[in-house]
C-alpha cells in the first residue's frame, strides 16, 4: 500500500544530510534558519563550542507592527541577525537553510542578511 510522504520528516532528513557536511566554527559560524507556519527564526551558532552567538526572530519587540510570516518579515529578520552579528565582530558565516528549499522566505532572509553586511 502507498504510504503518504511526511513533509516534516523529509525536511528533517534533508537537514541532517546537509548538517553532516556543514558545521560552524568560531571563525566562520553557521547561520541557521527555522521557518514555522507563523514565524521565522535565525540564529548564528558556533558548533565547536555548541553556543548560539546571535539570534533573531519575528517574535521580538523590534518587530511590532509587521506580519510574522511573509517575505518582508523574513528580510527584516535577516537584516536584524546580520546587524547583531556584525556588532559581535562576525562578518562571514556558513548558511544552513535547515532542509528548506532556497526560495521564498528563506531566500529573502538570506538576501536581507547579505544586504546588511554578512558574507556567505
Amino acid at each position: 500500500m502507498f504510504k503518504k510522504v511526511d513533509r516534516k520528516e523529509s525536511r528533517e532528513r534533508r537537514h541532517l544530510r546537509v548538517r553532516k557536511k556543514v558545521s560552524g566554527t568560531q571563525a566562520r559560524p553557521r547561520l541557521s534558519v527555522y521557518r514555522s507556519e507563523k514565524n521565522i527564526y535565525a540564529q548564528i551558532i558556533d558548533d565547536v563550542n555548541a553556543v548560539t552567538i546571535v539570534a533573531a526572530s519575528s517574535l521580538e519587540k523590534e518587530f511590532e507592527g509587521k506580519l510574522g510570516s511573509n517575505k518582508e518579515a523574513a528580510k527584516f529578520v535577516g537584516e536584524l541577525v546580520a546587524k547583531r552579528a556584525i556588532d559581535k565582530g562576525i562578518t562571514e558565516v556558513v548558511f544552513d537553510r535547515g532542509g528548506y528549499i532556497y526560495h521564498g522566505r528563506v531566500q529573502e532572509l538570506a538576501e536581507g542578511a547579505r544586504e546588511a553586511g554578512l558574507k556567505f
